[in-house]
């Protein structure tokens, strides 16, 4: 996906420039594979390790993540390649642009649908610390949550294959994505749809942060209160239940704030550059390509979020976290038994 020019110059070309190199898409597709592949080992063998306990909802929605990114990855990175291999466009590659509007349509239904999972996972901590009788509910109907996520993600991606707006080809012509400006001539309601997108990816972003923050305030109450131990759901029994630490609910937390931060340094110039195209008249090239690089780089790096974050790393920054919480509480207590016993748990939850 390198390359620079004007998306209107690249929209009908069809040979590839002979300065073009597939070496950054390789290497794209290399990193997104390795880094899925290895995401996926690491979960299958944290499941085996569990000896038959359920794993949390958050893990099944991390794997779900993850198989998301690698799907996206498999069936959008090999169509670049191709067009390298043939030294031809997208555009040229099947007739009526028939190959341009898959590209463009999977890129931003993959792109869509992590953002949902990740929404899914920041709502799924939100209520398991805060509305435990919704929490419930949404882990009984899970299946049906994720399928009604996926289905809306194809729905609205679909809308420029029906007429509303359309897809595109981008330089170097080896890829397409929507439409980001109007057409000379074109009537108010052209491009509107990267708006529409835009504005999604927004919301979403927002509704994760709320969420997390959610979640913080819960965890601190908890911490303050000397809690350390919680009672939720258990995934394989609606209505049993099984203890779950705060320690771990710290790690999820650390993992999903990471993989927030992330998604909104991809997504949002792309947004910027949506808004700033339709209000502001704002054409400039490099950029926009540069916006939609951002957003094509998100499922190679979440991933990688995973397998550097093992358990060893967050318990590290779990423990860092908790002992100045801890350290801080100590300064303003006194020194009676019940204080010390409050201080005490309050230094266990560093050490778990």
């Amino acid at each position: 996906m390198s390359g620079s020019g004007s998306a209107s110059h690249c929209e009908n070309q069809e040979p590839l420039s002979a300065e073009e190199s597939p070496a950054i898409s390789a290497v794209m597709f290399s990193a997104g594979l390795l880094g899925n592949l290895t995401a996926l080992a690491l979960l299958a063998r944290r499941r085996l390790g569990r000896r038959g306990r359920p794993l949390s909802l958050f893990h099944v929605l991390v794997t779900v993540l993850v198989l998301t990114d690698l799907l996206g990855t498999c069936l959008v990175s090999p169509v670049v390649l191709a067009s390298y291999g043939r030294n031809r466009t997208l555009v040229a590659l099947a007739e009526d642009r028939r190959l341009c509007l898959y590209f463009g349509f999977a890129m931003s239904f993959f792109g869509l649908a992590t953002m949902l999972v990740l929404f899914a996972m920041a709502l799924e901590r939100c209520l398991a610390l805060g509305q435990p009788y919704l929490y419930e509910r949404f882990v009984r109907r899970r299946s049906a949550l994720l399928l009604a996520l996926y289905a809306f993600a194809a729905a609205f991606c679909a809308l420029p294959l029906l007429g509303f707006d359309s897809y595109v080809q981008y330089c170097p012509g080896t890829w397409c994505f929507i439409q980001m400006r109007a057409a000379q001539g074109a009537g108010g309601w052209d491009a509107t749809y990267s708006l529409l997108y835009a504005t999604l990816l927004l919301l979403l972003i927002l509704a994760v942060l709320l969420c997390n923050l959610s979640v913080t305030r819960n965890l601190v109450g908890m911490h303050r209160r000397g809690q350390t131990s919680r009672r939720l759901a258990s995934l394989e029994q609606p209505a049993g239940r099984r203890r779950l630490s705060m320690s771990e609910e710290v790690d999820h937390l650390i993992l999903l704030a990471i993989m927030t931060i992330t998604f909104i340094v991809c997504s949002l110039p792309f947004t910027i550059r949506a808004y700033m195209n339709k209000f502001m008249n704002n054409q400039d090239d490099k950029m926009d390509l540069l916006a939609l690089r951002f957003l094509a780089i998100n499922p190679i790096i979440d991933p990688w979020v995973f397998v550097i974050l093992r358990p060893s790393v967050l318990r590290v920054i779990r423990s860092v976290l908790c002992c100045q919480m801890s350290l801080k509480s100590q300064d303003n207590m006194q020194t009676t038994p019940a204080a010390e016993s409050k201080s005490n748990k309050q230094i266990d939850l560093c050490g778990q």
